[in-house]
């Protein structure tokens, strides 16, 4: 709900999460194969696990990105009225 105290220049760090998605997966997909290799598979199991999330998270980011923006009330559109509790 728009309360109108919301910044005008509110932006999204889409990029941001881009850069720490690849650098989560560049260390999951290392943590994943070198745990491997040495034997501790719940490691690299859980690596495993981070690097999935990981993968998850870059495939919304990157969605979000090519959306591109989206239309947001600006400064003259008041706030939306809170809804009204209806009794029983």
């Amino acid at each position: 709900m728009r309360t109108g105290s919301e910044p005008v220049t509110a932006r999204s760090a889409l990029r941001a999460r881009f850069w720490l998605s690849i650098w989560g997966i560049v260390w999951a997909i290392f943590g994943t194969a070198a745990f491997a290799l040495v034997g501790r598979i719940g490691w690299a199991i859980a690596c495993g696990v981070l690097w999935l999330v990981a993968t998850i998270d870059l495939s919304i980011v990157l969605r979000h990105i090519r959306q591109g923006p989206h239309y947001q009330p600006g400064p003259d559109v008041p706030p939306y009225r809170p809804p009204e509790n209806r009794g029983p």
